[in-house]
């Protein structure tokens, strides 16, 4: 895996993701998977997280978010953004 392979996108997802565990699903796939970067909730109740990893690994990650039985995803919004050369983690965040 070279840098080039690496890519971070922001996702914010919408529906049933407060207070069902998603936070620590997301973390607990993404190093499973071995993605870095940060989920946290929104005011709104919706919730961003920003994930950096190949295509595969932010695929199996997402995989892992749409498989949960509590989670219920209705729709994301999600953008490239630059990457941060220097992570070496995925953490639940807060305001």
């Amino acid at each position: 895996m070279t840098q080039s392979d690496i890519i971070r996108r922001r996702i914010t997802f919408y529906g049933e993701v407060q207070a069902v565990g998603f936070r620590y699903t997301a973390q607990h796939a993404a190093k499973l998977f071995g993605a870095t970067g940060w989920v946290r909730n929104e005011y709104d109740g919706s919730v961003t997280m920003e994930i950096q990893g190949t295509r595969f690994q932010i695929s199996q990650v997402l995989n892992e978010l749409e498989r949960d039985r509590y989670i219920r995803i209705e729709r994301t919004e999600s953008k490239d953004v630059p990457i941060e050369a220097k992570e070496k983690k995925f953490r639940v965040a807060y305001f």
